[in-house]
């Protein structure tokens, strides 16, 4: 495997859909939740340092990255019901979980709602707070066709201011493919908006409210200069659990695997021996 690249060599079948997974190290098990509109390749340089303490599942959700990308449903709620078969398909118990942006709604949503145990949580950057919703993905949910219809080069371009803003340093152009790849082409292109046209508050509003219940240690992990989603909800998330810890990172945006990939690092295992003691 190059230092640069996860590999995902398995496959998982989800209501008859392909899902791409993968796992690494070894030792008490551990999982990795990416956001949109990434895939597990977010986690490319962390999975490798944490597998140092753990055997480290990560795969990209369905209709991302690897996975199918059907016409089909692809929401929060989907993803969640995803992550609760994949965690009895690993035959997990008490996984320490590290989950960012959507996959922190997951993870969420699965603790509370399905009933999935953790041994510890690390939040990045999640979509846990409502209301949500940046002006493009209000239009894009108004309009997909159009979105989806658009020519290749527009879409493309547009993919690339987009994913611009949730970094604070530029991406170099080969890191800049690794998420745009999987978005590009007819499928690629239908398949971003279609995602995105399927954000929901929804799945926010049915669990937000039992954030006080929480089973397991929490961290929150917050980029400074995070645009997409702002400080104060992750300090509102923080507030409602109670027990939470909250760290501001600072020189971080939202896609903070990117931009302070050791912040996270630091966190999983500095909460990990925290659990252990």
């Amino acid at each position: 495997m190059s230092s640069n690249e996860l590999n995902l060599p398995e496959r998982f079948d989800f209501q008859g859909h392909t899902v791409a997974w993968g796992s690494i190290g070894d030792g008490p098990p551990a999982v990795l939740l990416h956001g949109t509109p990434f895939s597990s390749a977010e986690w490319r340089r962390i999975a490798p340092c944490l597998a140092r303490e753990r055997r480290v599942f990560y795969f990209d959700m369905l209709g991302y990255g690897l996975s199918d990308k059907p016409d089909a449903d692809v929401s929060r709620g989907v993803q969640s019901e995803l992550f609760a078969a994949l965690y009895r398909h690993w035959g997990l118990s008490n996984p320490d979980v590290v989950a960012h942006d959507f996959g922190g709604s997951s993870a969420l949503r699965g603790h509370l709602l399905n009933g999935l145990d953790y041994r510890s949580l690390v939040l990045v950057d999640p979509v846990a707070i409502s209301p949500q919703g940046s002006p493009l993905v209000q239009a894009a949910r108004k309009h997909e066709e159009v979105f989806a219809s658009l020519p290749a080069y527009i879409h493309e371009a547009m993919l690339r201011a987009y994913i611009g803003t949730a970094v604070g340093n530029a991406l170099r152009e080969d890191e800049m493919q690794r998420y745009l790849e999987p978005w590009l082409g007819e499928e690629g292109q239908k398949a971003f908006w279609r995602q995105v046209a399927q954000m929901d508050d929804k799945y926010t509003e049915e669990v937000e409210w039992r954030y006080g219940e929480m089973r397991c240690p929490v961290a929150i992990l917050w980029g400074q200069e995070d645009e997409w989603i702002p400080m104060a909800d992750g300090r509102e998330l923080a507030r409602r659990m109670g027990a939470a810890s909250f760290t501001p990172v600072p020189d971080a945006k939202h896609l903070m695997q990117e931009d302070a990939p050791e912040a996270i690092v630091a966190a999983a295992l500095r909460l990990w021996a925290a659990v252990d003691r």
